[in-house]
C-alpha cells in the first residue's frame, strides 16, 4: 500500500523535477563547461577524493535550491485548501508527513547520487590505482545536506504558509552560504573570512579542491552530520506540529544539533582540511619516490629518472641531485616552495610534468634538476615564462640538442611570445661560447636557482654577472 502511494506521489507531484534539476544541472556544469575541474591531479575525474570534493562543491547551488524546493512542496496543502481536511483524518500526522518528505528528500538524494556515480565511473576507468574509502563520508554528508535542506524547507513552509516563504528561504540560504564560504588564505588551507571556522563549517559547501592530497577531517564529518540531523529533525517536527507550542518545541533539535556540532567542529582551519596520510605515503623505486596516490606514474618516472640523474651527474658532478621525489607539501597558491640541492622535486600539476612522457619527461627532470624553480607553473598558478625559458636553455644544452627545445608548450600571449623570443636569443649567444664557459655558466645558474634569485639567473646565463 505504502509503495503504491509513494509511486503515485512521485508520478503526480513536482518532487521528481527537483531531483532532475540537481542531476541535469550538475552534469551540465561539469561536462558542458571546460572549467578548472577538468585539469590537474585535483580534477574531478582524476582521483576519488577530488571527485567527491568537486561534487560537494556543487552544493553552493543545490543546497539553497533544495530549501526552496522543499518549501514550495510544503505549501501544497495550504494552496489546495486541504490542510484542515487532512487534520481531521485519524491517520497520525507524522505518517501523513513522512510520505511527501521522503519523496522530496529521496529524489534529491537520488539525483545527487547519480552525479557522484557519473564521476566515480570516470575515475574507475582512469589511470589511478589508488582506491581509498575516505571519499565516501564526503559524499554521504552532501546527500544528507540536500535531504535535510528539503525537509527543513517543507517544515518552515508548513509553519509559515506564505507564497513568499520559498523565495525568502532561497535568498536567505544563498546569503548564508556566501557568508560562510571558505577561501584560500596565505596558508595552505582555506578559511572563512566573515565567520569563525566552526560557524563556517555549518555550511556543507566545500571549496573547489586544488590539492588532491587534501581531504576533510573526521571531526568535520561528525560535526556536520550532527548539525544536519538536527536540521532535518526540526523540519520534520514543524511539518507535524499543529500548535504554537509544538512549533516552538520543534526548534529544539536544530539548536541541540548546532550546539553539538560547534563542540565537535574544529576551530582551526588547519584541522579542517588535512593531508590524507595514506594517499601521501611515499612509494619508491630506488632513488625515485612518488605518493601512493600517484604510484601508477612510478614505473616510467623511475626509468626516465635514472637517465636524468645520470645526465645531471655528468653536468654537475658531486653537486648533482641524488634523488627524485614528488612534491607533496601543501602550500598557498603562488607561494614559495623550498628547493633542495640533493633532490629533484616533481609536481604533476606543473605544465612541464602534467603530460610528459618518454624523452619529454627526461627533459623535464633534467630541467628541474639543473634549474629548480621556486614558483610552480600550473593551470592555477601562472608562474614565470622566464623560468621555463631558462630551464629550456639548460636542458637543451645538457641533452646535446642542436636547437632550443622548450620544456613546455609555449603560451600564445604577447608576454609569452616575448619571453620565448628572448630565450632563443639567449640560446644562440650561449651556444656560441666555448664548452668550458658553457659548463661554468650552467653550474653558476644552478647555484642561482637554488637561492631563488630570478634576476641573478638571467645575468648568469647571459654571462654578464659582475659586469
Amino acid at each position: 500500500m505504502n509503495t503504491r502511494v509513494l509511486r503515485t506521489e512521485l508520478r503526480r507531484s513536482a518532487a521528481p523535477w527537483a531531483g532532475l534539476l540537481v542531476l541535469g544541472g550538475s552534469l551540465a556544469i561539469l561536462f558542458a563547461i571546460d572549467g578548472i575541474w577538468w585539469r590537474g591531479t585535483a580534477g574531478w575525474t582524476a582521483q576519488w577524493t577530488p571527485m567527491a570534493m568537486w561534487t560537494r562543491w556543487l552544493l553552493a547551488f543545490w543546497w539553497p535550491l533544495s530549501v526552496g524546493a522543499g518549501a514550495l512542496y510544503g505549501l501544497r496543502d495550504a494552496r489546495s485548501g486541504t490542510a484542515e481536511l487532512f487534520g481531521t483524518v485519524p491517520k497520525p500526522a507524522w505518517r501523513r508527513a513522512a510520505l511527501p518528505a521522503g519523496a522530496m528528500a529521496g529524489v534529491l538524494m537520488a539525483g545527487f547520487g547519480l552525479v557522484v556515480a557519473a564521476g566515480g565511473v570516470q575515475v574507475a576507468l582512469g589511470d589511478t590505482r589508488y582506491r581509498p574509502l575516505g571519499w565516501v563520508p564526503i559524499s554521504l554528508v552532501a546527500v544528507l545536506a540536500l535531504a535535510a535542506a528539503a525537509v527543513f524547507g517543507m517544515g518552515v513552509a508548513r509553519a509559515v504558509p506564505s507564497v513568499l516563504t520559498p523565495p525568502a528561504l532561497v535568498v536567505l540560504s544563498l546569503m548564508t552560504v556566501a557568508a560562510l564560504l571558505r577561501f584560500t588564505t596565505d596558508g595552505a588551507v582555506p578559511s572563512a573570512p566573515f565567520a569563525p571556522n566552526r560557524f563556517a563549517l555549518l555550511s556543507p559547501v566545500t571549496v573547489d579542491p586544488r590539492e588532491s592530497l587534501l581531504t576533510l577531517s573526521g571531526s568535520v564529518h561528525l560535526g556536520q552530520t550532527l548539525w544536519l540531523l538536527g536540521l532535518a529533525a526540526t523540519g520534520f517536527a514543524l511539518l507535524v506540529a499543529a500548535t504554537r507550542r509544538a512549533r516552538l518545541l520543534a526548534l529544539v533539535p536544530v539548536l541541540v544539533g548546532a550546539a553539538l556540532a560547534l563542540a565537535v567542529l574544529p576551530g582551526d582551519a588547519r584541522r579542517t582540511y588535512v593531508v590524507d596520510a595514506a594517499a601521501a605515503r611515499p612509494v619508491c623505486d630506488g632513488p625515485v619516490c612518488v605518493t601512493t596516490e600517484n604510484r601508477h606514474r612510478l614505473p616510467e618516472l623511475s626509468a626516465r629518472g635514472a637517465e636524468a640523474l645520470h645526465i645531471l651527474h655528468e653536468v654537475l658532478g658531486d653537486r648533482a641531485p641524488q634523488a627524485i621525489r614528488e612534491d607533496a607539501e601543501p602550500r598557498a597558491l603562488g607561494g614559495l616552495r623550498p628547493v633542495d640541492a640533493g633532490t629533484v622535486l616533481v609536481d604533476f600539476d606543473e605544465r612541464e610534468f602534467a603530460h610528459a612522457s618518454g624523452r619529454d619527461l627526461t627533459r623535464a627532470l633534467v630541467a628541474q634538476g639543473l634549474v629548480p624553480t621556486c614558483y610552480a607553473r600550473t593551470d592555477r598558478e601562472g608562474g614565470m615564462v622566464e623560468d621555463a625559458a631558462t630551464q629550456s636553455v639548460a636542458a637543451s644544452w645538457a641533452l646535446g640538442e642542436s636547437a632550443l627545445v622548450p620544456v613546455e608548450t609555449p603560451g600564445t600571449s604577447m608576454y609569452d611570445r616575448q619571453g620565448w623570443e628572448d630565450a632563443r636569443t639567449a640560446w644562440t649567444a650561449f651556444a656560441a661560447t666555448p664548452p668550458a664557459e658553457q659548463r661554468a655558466r650552467i653550474a653558476a645558474l644552478h647555484d642561482a636557482a637554488l637561492s631563488c634569485s630570478v634576476d641573478h639567473r638571467a645575468t648568469v646565463l647571459a654571462g654578464t654577472e659582475g659586469r
